[in-house]
């Protein structure tokens, strides 16, 4: 509880009935808003944490991470991310999620699709203003002038899936090169030696991906240049299929690589299409590995083994995050960077490799 000031100067704790008196309100009202349980109306919500703000209850109760300090959060998203698709499940997954903890907070979220005119730091945070919006989290985006004009504005920020090299915007992605090293280290203790990372040229989350595969050929002790890369023109599973399928030609079949590593399952998906296409059996011939952890690498054939990332954790982070910076109340807060663990889910579309134990 807070506390505040009696008529003879000593200080008396704050509680729910203090702020019902204040914000004119039922003890029942203060209770749910204070605890994200119930949906109240935003007006009503305001008055009792306004209320709950004067009286310094919503500084103490936030220290210790039981209270609900927003209601109106604004999301910003490309527009590929809106329509769900077999394309998008990891941004949809991401989106359900966030969508399912802000009703449970009592939180509005209002989605503002970034294209054309409305692509640009102006457009959003004038965007939040007009909806009066408490903070804004942005999905799969991390333009330098986008971050830096929202920085700027002095409204609350969070990243999702995104990172900030200038570290002004707080963020919550998956530990990507995290759980890259994972990844290649354990293909590397199954015996493979020369393995090939998929991938493509994208943000600088998908490149963390890239740098983790690499670290884990150091950390053995094996030649960097046994940790060969392809760059497919995109993660969709068409594009996979066709860059394996142009590697094979090039190579004139597999050479001496044994595993493929994939910086997405929807990547993985479309080589593993393209290897039997070419007649190549997964695992006997080639394994192949995924990240991401969606839905349809389950439903392969053989299924995919993979990096399973939290996806399901990132949007409350990212909501945390919002509270956390708006309750502070500190220009001078420095950027938060959470990274979520990954882990390992093995499956059948792995065999061991030709050179048996780790290295080490």
């Amino acid at each position: 509880m807070g506390k505040t000031a009696t008529d003879d100067g000593r200080s008396r704790k704050v509680g729910v009935k203090d702020i019902s008196r204040e914000a004119g309100v039922s003890i029942s009202t203060v209770s749910h808003v204070l605890n994200g349980t119930a949906s109240i109306s935003p007006a009503v919500r305001t008055r009792v944490l306004e209320a709950a703000r004067r009286l310094g209850y919503l500084a103490h109760r936030q220290a210790k991470a039981s209270i609900t300090a927003l209601d109106t959060i604004l999301l910003a998203v490309p527009p590929d991310t809106l329509p769900q698709n077999n394309l998008n499940f990891v941004s949809w997954t991401v989106l359900s999620a966030l969508g399912k903890e802000s009703e449970r907070r009592g939180i509005r979220l209002v989605p503002f699709p970034l294209e054309g005119l409305a692509n640009s730091a102006k457009a959003i945070v004038e965007a939040a203003r007009s909806e009066k919006a408490g903070g804004i989290i942005l999905l799969n985006v991390d333009r330098r002038e986008l971050v830096e004009g929202i920085a700027g504005a002095g409204v609350a920020a969070v990243l999702i899936n995104g990172e900030d090299s200038s570290m002004q915007l707080d963020s919550v992605t998956p530990g990507n090169r995290f759980g890259a090293r994972l990844a290649t280290d354990w293909l590397i203790r199954q015996g493979h030696r020369k393995i090939l990372h998929i991938t493509w040229r994208g943000r600088a989350t998908i490149r963390r991906r890239g740098d983790g595969f690499v670290d884990a050929f150091v950390d053995n002790g094996l030649p960097r240049e046994d940790a060969q890369f392809l760059f497919a023109e995109g993660y969709e599973p068409h594009l996979g299929e066709k860059a394996i399928g142009e590697w094979l030609v090039a190579n004139k079949g597999l050479g001496e690589i044994t595993a493929i590593f994939c910086a997405a399952d929807n990547l993985a998906l479309g080589v593993m299409r393209g290897l039997q296409t070419a007649g190549y059996k997964i695992p006997s011939d080639i394994s192949v590995m995924g990240f991401d952890g969606v839905a349809p690498g389950e439903f392969t054939t053989p299924s995919l083994t993979t990096v399973n990332v939290p996806l399901d954790q990132m949007g409350p982070a990212a909501l945390h995050l919002i509270e956390q910076r708006v309750t502070s109340n500190r220009l001078d807060r420095a950027s938060h960077r959470l990274e979520l663990g990954c882990r390992l889910i093995v499956r059948a579309s792995v065999a061991p490799g030709p050179a048996g134990t780790s290295p080490r």
